[in-house]
């Protein structure tokens, strides 16, 4: 990370965040599986950076997401948000934390509520929250609506009336109507056609720099990350296996899962062929992780220590933290 991320504060900080479901629970007593969805995280996110959080499907991304905003209760841990442990407040405790961190999701249509307007929308939220009254609130409608490039007229309309890439626009002004610091999206743009994917993505861009918000970019797909993050981490099986600034992670990966996903990026002609790398057999089942290093099972330079010890993500670089027992040059 730069000097000036290093000498910050973070805004948000995780400290062995763990996050277990019971899968397969009967009325006998014992019954029931763990699931290991997210296992002892720690992350650091700093003000007015773009986190991008990139891994397979089924890595724990969107599960990492939904308990920094704790819209899940975390089974252990440390969590603390602008100063404040929030990983075990009880909701009178988050009620004021839930106004400085928001959450954008996937899918639009399925977060916008059919029945009612975008203006009944977004001034509940106003008046839930207290943030304006009166003829404030229809100022405010106003603001938001410019803010994510939609006209004031649109307020009127229902979710069905307005294409996929519009709704996520109003997604975006719910998040943006408490005025918060810290917002997570998760896969904001995948649902989106991909004629429409960049307009959002710079969106995201312009509101970070007005607004001086702090995101967490949730993304599968490696290029829309490249483009919006500061910074990147990699997560595996419930892990994050590294950290680092974007262009140095993109330009040099040290753990092998890193490597493998950026050579799957399609590469333009005129900057020649990229070695593709083939992964063998299937991600782990988080049911059962395999022990030591959650990757030995498919990495290529596993050896009997990968298969015994499990990696520490430590900083090799002022840059870059590795979660590896032989990190790649």
């Amino acid at each position: 990370m730069s000097a000036e991320t290093a000498a910050a504060t973070p805004l948000l900080k995780a400290r062995g965040l763990t996050k277990n479901f019971v899968v397969g629970k009967t009325i006998l007593p014992g019954s029931g599986r763990v699931l290991h969805a997210v296992d002892t995280i720690d992350l650091d996110v700093f003000p007015g950076e773009t986190l991008g959080l990139v891994g397979e499907s089924g890595s724990g991304k969107s599960t990492l997401g939904r308990c920094l905003t704790r819209l899940y209760d975390i089974t252990s841990g440390e969590l603390t948000f602008d100063g404040q442990e929030i990983g075990k407040a009880g909701s009178v405790a988050l009620k004021p934390v839930r106004r400085k961190m928001q959450m954008i999701f996937q899918d639009p249509s399925a977060s916008l509520n059919p029945r009612r307007r975008v203006r009944d929308m977004l001034s509940e939220i106003l008046e839930v929250h207290r943030i304006r009254e009166g003829a404030a609130v229809g100022e405010r409608l106003h603001e938001l609506m410019e803010l994510v490039g939609l006209r004031r007229e649109y307020l009127d309309r229902y979710p069905h009336e307005f294409s996929g890439g519009q709704r996520q626009r109003i997604g975006i002004a719910r998040a943006l109507a408490v005025e918060p610091k810290l917002i997570v999206a998760d896969e904001p743009v995948s649902a989106l056609d991909v004629s429409v994917q960049a307009q959002v993505v710079n969106l995201f861009g312009e509101l970070r720099d007005r607004l001086n918000l702090t995101y967490v970019f949730i993304a599968h797909d490696l290029a829309v990350v490249r483009h919006v993050s500061t910074r990147v981490a990699v997560m595996y099986l419930g892990s994050i296996v590294e950290t680092g600034e974007t262009d140095a992670l993109y330009a040099r990966p040290h753990h092998p899962y890193t490597r493998a996903l950026l050579s799957a990026i399609p590469q333009p002609h005129n900057r020649g062929k990229r070695e593709r790398i083939l992964l063998s057999g299937e991600i782990p089942s988080p049911l059962s992780p395999p022990s030591g290093c959650k990757f030995s099972t498919r990495c290529p330079y596993a050896q009997d220590l990968c298969r015994e010890k499990r990696p520490e993500l430590v900083s090799i670089s002022a840059e870059r933290r590795v979660a590896c027992h032989f990190p790649l040059d």
